[in-house]
């Protein structure tokens, strides 16, 4: 693959690499969202017990690598689920962040992290 590769063909690759290891029986809704979840659970061992900047992050190309690989298991199993729900996985990332905008106004929530229910 290059660097020229579309969302959409990515997901043909995933669906087609399913495909070839009769793995689609295993893909269900519930086994495809707990497999999400355990892969970001895997992202998240890989800085358990230490908080590093990004810049600590990037001199180290072992964590770099490390958490490419999870990073790569979470989206894989992201677009699996989107692929078994015929959901367009850009379409959906573009209506949640229109949702989260009319949720966080900026004149509200810049420079916060609370969350909606916390503002006025």
């Amino acid at each position: 693959m290059d660097g020229k590769d579309s969302l959409k063909q990515t997901m043909d690759i995933v669906d087609a690499f399913t495909s070839e290891r009769d793995w689609d029986q295993f893909h269900t809704v519930k086994n495809l969202i707990s497999s999400i979840s355990i892969e970001a659970a895997e992202l998240s061992e890989t800085v358990q017990w230490s908080n590093p900047s990004k810049e600590e992050v990037l001199a180290d190309s072992k964590l770099v690598e490390l958490m490419s690989h999870e990073l790569a298991d979470v989206m894989v199993y992201c677009l699996r689920l989107c692929s078994i729900l015929n959901q367009d996985p850009i379409q959906i990332m573009h209506e949640k962040i229109k949702l989260n905008a009319e949720k966080y106004p900026i004149e509200k929530v810049k420079g916060s992290s609370k969350k909606y229910s916390d503002y006025d």
